[in-house]
């Protein structure tokens, strides 16, 4: 019997045609998107490729409609490609900056916005691991392969020694970007020595580089990070200097060097290397600039010392805090006994942590307000017997004193946006002052602590002061005068003579820029620039018929030449002392006015007086050095290096998802 040719056998009659008519209805797009799956009592449902939701299609011989199929997808209710929509948007949102059109509703899309690319993605894994300071062998992490593969089954993991390779191989790539634009910057380098240590006795040096470009913004740059054998002994540092240097080709642009307190002046000077830049003229005011001290450093040595000086009582404050904060009911007596005593103190008790030195000076602070609640609850609970003695709150009030001052100084260099060379004068001698004051104090305990602070400090001022001195008489608010004003207050009658000091070596030093112009910035390319900055062309011919004027002017010029322009900057009025004043964008102004004192600002101001990083805590021990994880202590030299120059190299990008907030700008030289 023909299985079509009655109708006893309906079921099977019904059945047999309807894939039939399945297939010839399945040439609708939205097939491209859902699959037909059996579910029981002979009833089938369409599920989405993407996002796996199902949808009634057929039930016995009736079947549905695939207009609610077509909504799924044409109206953006698959989650999965509204998702991808928004990463299409993205995409052209970045590309050219407008936002763009709201894109046609189509359902034949397959989802995916761009071709998959093998390469690319290999050198993206390469640069998630450098920013984020990941291992090499997460490659290898069966979670992490997993992971990947599920969002793109078409890439192939690499090992670990290949993706070491992508890592080099990026490196050497923005290494060679970032030498190119070293070409054209316009003045000198000043370099920041910070020491690495390991485990072991091997050791790394990192070299970093600040400058100026040509549109006077501040840069910083990693420029290597080199093991050594030896970090402290006497010559590592100025061969690490020395090779740093021949690498990058900047001898010639070398201006100075900030070394923090665990590097010694000597090392620097040692190997010739001293000798071999001044030999080469290399080296402006015979090398009296060469060395200079990081401010941050001294600032932390001298807190961590006075610290160290009354750590009993501090131990026994810590342990004070711990015991009123062990549980809910302590805390709420201490409160009561505070309020009995009407102590109405806002600050919060909390510990500190040992490494960051500001956070101790906060604790004292705030457990000196609660002293008379601390004798009062040991006489009233036996189980807490730390309370210090009332010479002990003496020594502690002290110590506060004058860790204020470091602290607030400290503040104000990490609150300057563009940390210029200029503003740590007005800390350094602000604080000198003050130590010089309280060391003739007739309290033998003010005097102490004092006296110690200033031994530390009073060397840093000597070592350091001239370099401070210079860079704010290039500040146009404040230039020789606030030298003059701040010099009476720290040397007294005798303050003329390092007055005169100054004066003479900012002569002397423009003296050499007069005549030692920097190699590859002529004065022409700064006329230049200046021109279009003020928005003039000199390369225009005038047309108003008076060359013969200009003729004139240019003669006289020639016999009566005007003051040099150090002396014509120093003797005209200061610059009023507005809030946010642009030191930078004010010599960009006038670089035209002064094009040769124009080239010693941008050398002196850009010199990192500070070593730590903008973003960084200027509070935490060792600002110059630190230790390596014994991860990264592991690897290669080669892949070290590049796995911290890479990174830092990295983050000035715009292709970066999030650019640093620092005000050391990414560099458009």
């Amino acid at each position: 019997m023909s299985m079509t040719g009655g109708n006893d056998n309906g079921p099977v009659d019904t059945e047999t045609p309807l894939p039939t008519t399945r297939r010839r209805r399945k040439k609708s797009s939205v097939w491209e998107h859902f699959t037909i799956e059996e579910v029981s009592g002979g009833c089938t449902r369409a599920c989405c490729k993407l996002c796996k939701q199902t949808f009634a299609y057929s039930s016995g011989s009736k079947i549905a409609g695939t207009s609610h199929l077509k909504r799924h997808i044409a109206l953006g209710s698959c989650p999965k490609i509204k998702y991808q929509n928004k990463l299409a948007l993205a995409s052209v949102a970045k590309s050219d900056g407008d936002t763009p059109d709201p894109p046609k509703r189509r359902y034949r899309s397959s989802g995916f916005s761009s071709v998959f690319d093998q390469d690319q993605s290999y050198v993206n894994l390469a640069r998630m691991i450098i920013v984020h300071e990941y291992p090499l062998d997460m490659v290898e992490h069966p979670a992490f392969v997993a992971f990947v593969q599920s969002l793109q089954p078409q890439f192939k993991m690499v090992d670990v020694s290949t993706i070491e390779g992508e890592v080099l191989s990026l490196y050497q790539k923005e290494k060679q970007n970032l030498m190119q634009a070293f070409v054209t910057i316009p003045g000198r380098i000043s370099l920041t020595i910070g020491l690495w240590t390991t485990s072991q006795t091997l050791g790394y040096i990192c070299l970093t580089g600040q400058f100026i470009d040509s549109d006077w913004k501040l840069h910083r740059r990693m420029l290597s990070f080199m093991m050594v054998s030896s970090p402290h002994s006497e010559n590592a540092l100025s061969e690490a200097i020395g090779v740093s240097l021949s690498d990058w080709n900047m001898k010639s642009k070398l201006f100075t060097i900030t070394l923090d307190n665990n590097c010694s002046s000597h090392d620097i000077y040692s190997a010739n290397l001293r000798d071999h830049l001044s030999n080469k003229n290399m080296l402006m005011l015979k090398g009296q600039l060469f060395v200079v001290r990081c401010y941050a450093n001294i600032l932390n040595v001298i807190a961590e010392d006075v610290i160290a000086s009354i750590h009993g009582i501090i131990y026994n404050i810590r342990e004070s805090i711990k015991f009123v904060k062990a549980s809910p009911a302590r805390e709420e007596k201490f409160a009561e006994i505070a309020l009995q005593l009407e102590i109405l103190s806002t600050k919060a008790l909390s510990l500190d942590v040992t490494t960051q030195w500001n956070t101790t000076y906060l604790m004292l602070v705030a457990a000196l307000e609660y002293k008379r609640a601390f004798n009062f609850l040991e006489t009233c609970d036996d189980n807490y017997n730390e309370a210090p003695s009332a010479d002990d709150w003496m020594k502690v009030e002290v110590v506060c004193t004058y860790l204020k001052l470091l602290y607030d100084s400290a503040n104000v260099v990490m609150a300057t946006a563009d940390p210029t060379a200029n503003i740590f004068f007005h800390e350094a001698w602000k604080v000198l002052v003050e130590l010089n004051s309280a060391t003739l104090s007739d309290d033998t305990m003010v005097s102490g602590i004092a006296n110690e602070m200033h031994e530390k400090f009073d060397k840093y001022w000597k070592d350091c002061s001239l370099i401070l001195a210079l860079a704010v008489v290039m500040d146009p608010r404040f230039k020789i005068k606030l030298v003059e004003f701040s010099f009476s207050k720290v040397y007294g009658a005798d303050s003329a003579r390092y007055v005169k000091l100054v004066d003479d070596s900012i002569h002397e030093l423009y003296l050499e820029y007069v005549a030692q112009p920097l190699p590859l910035t002529p004065a022409y390319v700064d006329q230049g620039e200046a021109n279009h900055i003020n928005g003039n062309d000199s390369n225009v011919p005038t047309v108003d018929g008076l060359q013969d004027f200009d003729m004139y002017l240019s003669e006289l010029s020639v016999n009566q030449p005007s003051k040099p322009e150090i002396d014509q900057y120093l003797e005209e009025s200061l610059v009023p002392r507005i809030q946010d004043f642009d030191i930078l964008n004010w010599w960009k102004l006038n670089y035209l006015k002064y094009p040769t004192l124009s080239k010693m600002a941008r050398d002196i101001l850009a010199i990192p007086v500070s070593m730590v990083s903008t973003g960084c805590s200027i509070f935490s021990s060792g600002t110059g050095s630190r230790v390596l994880d014994e991860y990264r202590s592991s690897l290669r030299p080669e892949t070290v290096e590049a796995l911290f120059c890479a990174k830092d190299w990295l983050q000035y990008l715009p292709t970066m998802a999030e650019p640093p907030s620092t005000a050391i700008v990414k560099m458009e030289i």
